[in-house]
């Protein structure tokens, strides 16, 4: 999986710890996301797709396809 929250969030003019202090989360949860070292929380991809006004699909990207 992959997503787009750095792109987004430098899209917007926000460091990563003025993301994380309007999500409530450390500038570290932030970085890890952005680095894919760490899947957010469906809360916290709820919250992060709804700051940015995306749906889950733009902001995450998830290319697994599944056998039929």
């Amino acid at each position: 999986m992959e997503n787009r929250v750095r792109e987004h969030r430098e899209g917007a003019g926000w460091s990563q710890g003025e993301l994380a202090r309007r999500l409530g989360v450390s500038r570290q949860t932030i970085n890890a996301v952005e680095t894919d070292k760490y899947d957010p929380s469906l809360p916290l991809a709820l919250r992060l797709t709804r700051l940015f006004g995306l749906e889950v699909r733009e902001l995450f990207i998830d290319h697994w396809i599944p056998e039929e």
